[in-house]
């Protein structure tokens, strides 16, 4: 039995910019069209690509939904058998730092599993996704407020929520304590 190392610091950066590099490179789409497509400087895709910069979760969904593709196609994570340890996995950062996700395994099919922290009193707010995906939520430990379309959902532990993930969509945690979700998206 193997077991799947830490991810080294820069490598996700690296891989990431590989992948979008080539994921581009195959959709015919260039780097200033791409850019002015999903709103991020010519600048930051070019220092992606290259491996010269981590993107923030934010610009990371910009990308996927401007090439539409699931994020995992980014990070391209396959084996025949993978294992995830709790925070040992790749780790994407919301630009405010409140929020940590894990890609939990390469997207088979339209479906995408992450693992998430919300820090204590953290707010963060996405926004909407392509059109069709749908978001389901599990809260693993703590508590978290969920608010979409101006209707605000409260849920506990081993609570879970489905909507729809094309429209901007707010996770609060409104406790002392770390967060713990699952998210599954699915696309259409």
């Amino acid at each position: 039995m193997t077991d799947e190392k830490p991810w080294e610091e820069g490598e996700v950066g690296k891989r990431i910019g590989e992948n979008l590099r080539q994921l581009r490179m195959n959709k015919g789409i260039s780097v200033e069209s791409l850019a002015n497509q999903i709103g991020v400087s010519k600048l930051t895709l070019l220092k992606i690509e290259h491996g010269e910069a981590n993107p923030t979760l934010s610009v990371i969904w910009k990308v996927a939904n401007g090439l539409n593709i699931p994020i995992t196609s980014l990070l391209s994570i396959e084996s025949d058998v993978s294992i995830v340890r709790k925070k040992e996995g790749m780790q994407l950062i919301s630009s405010n730092d409140v929020l940590v996700v894990e890609p939990l395994f390469q997207s088979h099919g339209m479906m995408e599993l992450y693992r998430g922290y919300l820090q204590p009193k953290g707010e963060y707010t996405s926004e909407a996704h392509r059109a069709g995906v749908m978001e389901f939520v599990t809260v693993m430990s703590g508590e978290l407020i969920v608010e979409v379309d101006g209707d605000t959902y409260n849920l506990d532990e081993h609570d879970s929520i489905r909507f729809r993930g094309d429209r901007t969509h707010k996770y609060v945690n409104p406790s002392s304590s770390l967060t713990i979700l699952h998210f599954v998206i699915s696309y259409k």
